[in-house]
């Protein structure tokens, strides 16, 4: 969307700059809400004298009083905002202000010698012994001091040699077996944090190798050290649960089923029992409420809802087998897949043992979720005087087959009345149907595959099946579609991968009416547009995969967990044709036109692939830089010589360099001079994206971002309607183009609305000017964009 001068859009913003410049210009009454006799606690900084170890930027998460926050590190927005208020509170704008704002913080000596006590305590735990740490303040201005705090951290103990004191041989073994995974190193820092995580390793190996009352207390180190040396002899103990060293309450397990409480004993699972009502379990069982598979019971109430087997393969958790907590992880992760099912809850029950194993029952209780629901869209629309609606009616039976099937049926339509001159054309309105009928497995649909597999990789099937009749002023198209995929997500070492094969992907567009003399008459020689206005076909296949290391938002809730590395890979590649061009082939199948055609269409055969990376360091809880890099490559070949133009890559938009609206870019030097007509020429088959953003939470909901993008998208090869367009080595890096700007979201936490302001900084085009970043045109250059997440 393009700014002009004249419109409410470009008067709302030039509002808001000026607002935030009055903000800033506020900032010399900063003090004007701080109480006589009180300071402002203006700046706060951390010098290290000595210790190369010492990450100064994560002691400030310790601090137990800092300044207010500041925006590209000098503006406080929030503050400002705060100080634009007035002293009476009873007016309402005044409170909206106060709202919005954040309120100065007053120094307080107490909280700045506790900050020196946490910073100590934070050096002492990463082995810095020794570190002594003190506090000055620096007044200045009116109203304002400065607390620097000064840090000698001295030699830290350093670990030397690594020992183990497990007196158990069964628990030692598996210790010793899983070393290589241990944090702890020879030469390492005496670091608290790394010795708690390899507490909490062994715990959960132990508790996965069927110690099921095992915890962390029975493991502590010791540290031994001479006198005047910085090294360390750690030793690591796993104590027995004896009467002197066991947690409270620890052998009441034990005891209970007759084990010797001095030992740890590993546990079994007897039964696994699935109770599918939610009073099933108190009531007297009649035998046709019970089903009986390989120790397995399936307790079920009124309704059989679900099938034994598909609870059999959703569980992980296998009789005559030891406990594992993991297990029972990724019974919930599997049992939560299922949309017929809307609580679950495992416990486990001790009922015995035999040869020193104790025995368990595991129970798994569910309940049901509503079979069915329904929802209906309304809408309505106003281009320009044409007047329009739109009706949607969405249906979902959650468990078609007593299997959790999700049956989904989508219904839409659409009208919309067009005024004008429309002579000439096929239809005077906008006319569209649509129809979409799917069924999601909860599992992998697929024939020879037995259950270990479909257990690792806990997938789901899609099949789907869809019909679109669109009538439109120039032509009456149908659309007919019919996919099969498999998707699956996999968590392991802190990444979350998910992973997608389109198995089969039917398009087929058929148009039974067009005005194929009016493209006769503005494009005889384009085959983009063509394309477009003909019947076409699709038949392919493909693979996506995704991989980050993104937590979940409830796991960085304060800055001490502020998550300082996010990645982000997406790599993607499909093909089309190969099957369709290999029956040709073998059939002895005739040309027509030259090309291979069915159902008298020529279908497409090409091959794509993308990839695309993300990395996000977080400085803190306000402030983090992203840089994003993507590359695309797309090819015809066989049965095509051009890429279907749904499948070529564009360049510009909300996702894109940011200076150029979307699809107003490339490919190459094309030099483009209308985006109505010229946009059907604006794609190609090379994709690269390059974007540097910076990011800064203000105030409120308001978080601004500045950022820089490159790239643009070529051809692979020299086609008569795009000029400039094709791909050479010797030149493509003169035909990057690159844009800047500024940026305005409104993060509700769980979606984001954005708005970007991204100007021309290099335009490759011909003919136009190559370097508006020295020559500005606000109308020519500036470009605005709205969309609903981060752009990477």
């Amino acid at each position: 969307m393009k700014f002009f001068s004249g419109c409410p859009l470009y008067v709302s913003v030039r509002a808001l700059l000026l607002m935030l410049a009055a903000a800033l210009l506020s900032g010399c009454s900063s003090t004007k809400h701080v109480p006589d006799g009180k300071y402002l606690l203006d700046n706060v900084s951390i010098t290290v004298e000595d210790g190369a170890d010492i990450n100064r930027t994560e002691l400030y998460n310790f601090l137990r009083q800092q300044p207010n926050h500041k925006v590209l590190g000098f503006a406080r927005l929030q503050l400002s905002a705060y100080s634009l208020s007035g002293r009476d509170s009873s007016k309402w704008y005044n409170r909206w202000l106060r709202r919005l704002g954040q309120p100065p913080v007053i120094y307080d000596p107490d909280l700045t010698d506790a900050s020196a006590r946490q910073l100590r305590l934070a050096l002492i735990n990463s082995g810095y012994n020794d570190a002594v740490v003190t506090s000055d303040t620096v007044s200045h201005g009116k109203k304002r001091v400065n607390v620097e705090y000064h840090i000698v951290a001295g030699e830290p103990f350093r670990v030397d040699a690594i020992n183990y004191n497990i007196p158990d041989t069964a628990l030692s073994r598996l210790v010793m077996r899983s070393i290589n995974r241990s944090g702890l190193r020879p030469g390492m820092l005496l670091d608290r944090t790394v010795l708690d995580n390899e507490r909490g390793r062994i715990t959960a190996l132990l508790r996965d190798a069927g110690y099921y009352d095992f915890n962390r207390e029975y493991i502590s180190f010791t540290a031994d050290t001479v006198m005047g040396d910085k090294s360390v002899g750690l030793t690591l103990n796993l104590f027995t649960p004896d009467r002197r060293k066991r947690p409270s309450g620890s052998t009441a397990l034990a005891d209970s089923l007759g084990l010797d409480p001095r030992l740890h004993h590993r546990y079994d699972i007897r039964h696994v029992v699935f109770v599918l009502d939610e009073d099933a379990g108190s009531r007297a069982l009649a035998p046709a409420d019970t089903v009986v598979c390989d120790d397995t019971y399936f307790i079920y109430g009124q309704d059989r809802y679900l099938s034994y087997k598909l609870l059999d393969e959703m569980c992980y958790i296998q009789p005559g087998r030891p406990y594992s907590a993991a297990a029972v992880s990724r019974t919930y992760e599997a049992l939560g897949r299922l949309g017929i099912i809307k609580f679950i809850n495992i416990e486990m029950k001790p009922v015995g043992s035999i040869g020193g194993i104790g025995l368990l029952d595991a129970y798994i209780y569910l309940s049901r979720n509503k079979k069915q629901s329904m929802s209906v869209e309304v809408e309505g629309t106003n281009s320009e005087g044409d007047l329009g609606f739109g009706v949607g009616l969405t249906y979902q039976h959650r468990n078609l087959a007593r299997g959790s099937q999700l049956l989904s049926a989508k219904l839409r339509g659409s009208y919309e009345s067009l005024s004008g001159n429309l002579d000439g054309l096929n239809n005077n309105r906008y006319t569209e149907f649509a129809a979409e009928v799917g069924i999601t497995f909860p599992k992998f649909e697929c024939p020879f595959l037995s259950k270990s597999f479909k257990q690792r990789r806990l997938a789901s099937t899609e099949f789907t099946v869809s019909a679109n009749y669109q009538e439109r002023p120039e032509y009456t198209r149908v659309i007919f579609g019919t996919a099969w995929k498999w998707k699956w997500q996999q968590q392991r070492a802190g990444f979350t991968r998910r992973q997608t094969y389109d198995l089969i992907d039917i398009n087929y567009v058929r148009l039974p009416k067009s005005t194929l003399n009016f493209i006769d008459e503005i494009a005889p020689s384009n085959p983009l547009l063509r394309y477009s206005y003909e019947d076409h076909f699709i038949m392919r296949m493909g693979y996506t995969y995704n991989r980050t290391n993104r937590r979940a938002p409830a796991a960085t809730v304060n800055s001490l967990s502020v998550q300082p590395v996010v990645t982000s890979v997406r790599a993607s590649v499909e093909c089309a044709g190969n099957l369709l061009y290999g029956i040709s082939n073998m059939i002895g199948q005739k040309r027509s036109d030259g090309v291979y055609k069915v159902l008298g269409i020529q279908y497409a055969q090409y091959v794509k692939g993308e990839f695309d990376y993300t990395l996000t360091r977080n400085f803190d809880d306000r402030n983090s830089l992203s840089f994003h890099s993507g590359f695309g490559l797309a090819y015809p070949y066989g049965n095509s010589t051009m890429v279907p133009f749904e499948k070529r890559f564009y360049a510009g938009g909300a996702n894109g360099v940011r200076g150029w609206g979307v699809r107003t870019l490339g490919p190459g030097s094309y030099d483009a001079r209308n985006s109505v007509t010229d946009f059907i020429n604006q794609c190609g088959d090379i994709r690269l994206d390059l974007s540097l953003e910076y990011r800064a939470k203000l105030f409120w909901v308001l978080e601004g971002a500045v950022f820089v993008d490159a790239g643009n998208i070529w051809t692979i090869r020299d086609y008569e309607n795009q000029p400039g367009g094709l791909f050479r080595f010797n030149r493509f890096y003169k035909e990057i183009a690159a844009a800047y700007g500024i940026g305005l979201r409104l993060d509700f936490t769980y979606f984001l609305l954005r708005f970007d302001l991204g100007m021309k900084a290099h335009n490759p085009a011909r003919n136009q000017e190559p370097w508006p970043i020295i020559h500005p045109n606000w109308h020519r250059d500036a470009n605005f964009h709205f969309a609903v997440g981060y752009p990477f």
